[in-house]
């Protein structure tokens, strides 16, 4: 999870048309955190520097159980260009980050940091 400046990153996804925190599949072999760190510059653009583990969120997806580990990450580098998974970032304050959120398992997460 980016944040920076008292704001945190949100992304929308048009496969989904939600708001949701950049999260996705490890690869074979992958560590959780090396996932993150690629799933975040793949949909962002952004590289970043895992800064602490926030822990993870648990829910159902058609395909069966999900789970979900998020670190406090830091922006090093990068821009972002809208692509076929995110086509819109949102850098907003964590009341309004957890309006706009899709996701119930998001919007606890950003609850807890927020607090």
């Amino acid at each position: 999870m980016l944040v920076e400046d008292g704001r945190v990153l949100v992304v929308h996804r048009p496969r989904y048309d939600d708001w949701s925190l950049p999260k996705g599949k490890a690869k074979p072999g992958e560590s959780d955190l090396d996932c993150a760190l690629r799933e975040v510059e793949e949909e962002t653009g952004f590289r970043c520097e895992p800064l602490r583990e926030l822990g993870e969120t648990r829910y159902e997806v058609a395909e069966g159980p999900k789970v979900v580990r998020y670190w406090l990450m830091e922006r090093l580098a990068g821009e972002f260009e809208p692509n076929g998974e995110v086509d819109e970032i949102r850098w907003l304050p964590f009341a309004q980050a957890e309006e706009l959120l899709t996701e119930e398992h998001d919007r606890e997460l950003i609850a807890q940091l927020s607090e």
